[in-house]
């Protein structure tokens, strides 16, 4: 004898009980968006924002004791008579250690240092002219320095002055400062933050061949903290320019041509922790310090030894897999090869900068 099927229901969930989960989960999920936002945004960059156009790369061919017409020709460029006079231009704002290492460093081959401070940082706060009041660390360049003031604009309370668009006058201002300072066409200028770095290899190669591009992005390695943490070659903003009539300071992308493996960019390469504290909050991302606690001494000393964000961010990424792959801690490396040769030589004075130096002390 067949037996019926048996029938089953499903059972409603209350009405009243779906209420209840809602006026639970609406409230989570708006402030979770509110304190994550930025992080979820980074996160789901990939499906909303395209990368830029690659780069045509230029080789960069450099060993030892190899001669500077042998170097040209094998760029497909030509060696010059005498070498081009060395413009370094940059915006200053309190990075005094990085500071003292490029100009150390780069001081051999550089005709004019040029340095911009301003009272106020970008975000409006007032500030101390940190170089004008260090001046006698570096007077043994004394005689190449070209250094200007910048007026800046303290922020009104409640104010939301775009921080980018005070660090655009401030980059602009530098025109006016690079003419006083004698620069003529055909002299190369450099483009970039203090804590960019071209390597001197690169700063000769670049006076002394012809043929090279007018303008030519510089592919620096980049690092977080010190050099113990390398992130990846991702740093391109550095430009070297053949100066002309239409060259203007700028920080972003000028030209689709960029030499491979051209120097050194440190991030965040400070020795005091209230260093760290002072950009968190004057730089142009000072936006990402959403929680006080993001100040704490100890957290900020904690994440450095670590190689963790200081933002609790994410990478800025156009790919889920480039994305993923960076997420976590940044890998030590224990390797203190091919670094600034300034650095290597007073690693006592610099030990936070190297490998096993993460601890800094708060003043």
């Amino acid at each position: 004898m067949a037996t019926r099927p048996t029938r089953i229901t499903s059972r409603r969930a209350p009405p009243k009980f779906l209420f209840l989960l809602l006026l639970i989960l609406v409230p989570i999920c708006v402030i979770g968006i509110f304190t994550h936002g930025q992080k979820i945004s980074y996160f789901f960059r990939p499906l909303w924002d395209n990368p830029p156009p690659p780069f045509i790369r230029v080789p960069h061919y450099y060993a030892e004791n190899v001669s500077m017409d042998h170097l040209c020709r094998l760029h497909g460029w030509s060696l010059r008579s005498k070498p081009r006079r060395v413009f370094d231009a940059i915006i200053f704002s309190n990075e005094l250690d990085m500071l003292e290492v490029r100009w150390r460093e780069l001081h051999p081959y550089v005709s004019k240092f040029v340095i911009l401070e301003s009272n106020t940082t970008f975000t409006g706060i007032p500030k101390p002219l940190f170089f004008a009041s260090n001046r006698a660390r570096f007077a043994f360049a004394e005689d190449k320095i070209a250094h200007g003031v910048f007026s800046g604009r303290i922020a009104d309370r409640g104010s939301h002055k775009d921080p980018f668009v005070v660090e655009s006058e401030q980059r602009g201002a530098m025109n006016g400062l690079l003419h006083r300072s004698g620069i003529s066409i055909g002299d190369l200028l450099i483009m970039s933050d203090t804590d960019e770095i071209p390597s001197p290899h690169t700063i000769k190669l670049l006076q002394w061949c012809d043929e090279v591009p007018p303008v030519l992005h510089l592919e620096l390695r980049h690092y977080m903290y010190s050099f113990e943490f390398p992130v990846d070659y991702s740093s391109w903003r550095a430009t070297a320019h053949i100066y002309g009539p239409r060259t203007h300071y700028r920080h972003s992308r000028q030209t689709n041509t960029i030499l491979s493996d051209a120097g050194w960019h440190c991030s965040f390469c400070f020795r005091y922790i209230r260093e760290f504290v002072f950009k968190m909050t004057a730089y142009s991302h000072a936006d990402r310090v959403t929680r006080t606690d993001f100040l704490k001494h100890s957290r900020i000393q904690k994440l450095i030894c670590q190689g963790d964000d200081l933002f609790d961010m994410l990478p800025e990424e156009y790919s889920f897999s480039e994305l993923i792959k960076k997420m976590g801690s940044i890998p030590r490396s224990a390797s203190a090869v091919n670094l600034p040769a300034y650095l290597i030589e007073n690693a006592v004075k610099y030990r936070f900068l190297l490998p096993g130096g993460c601890i800094r002390p708060s003043e």
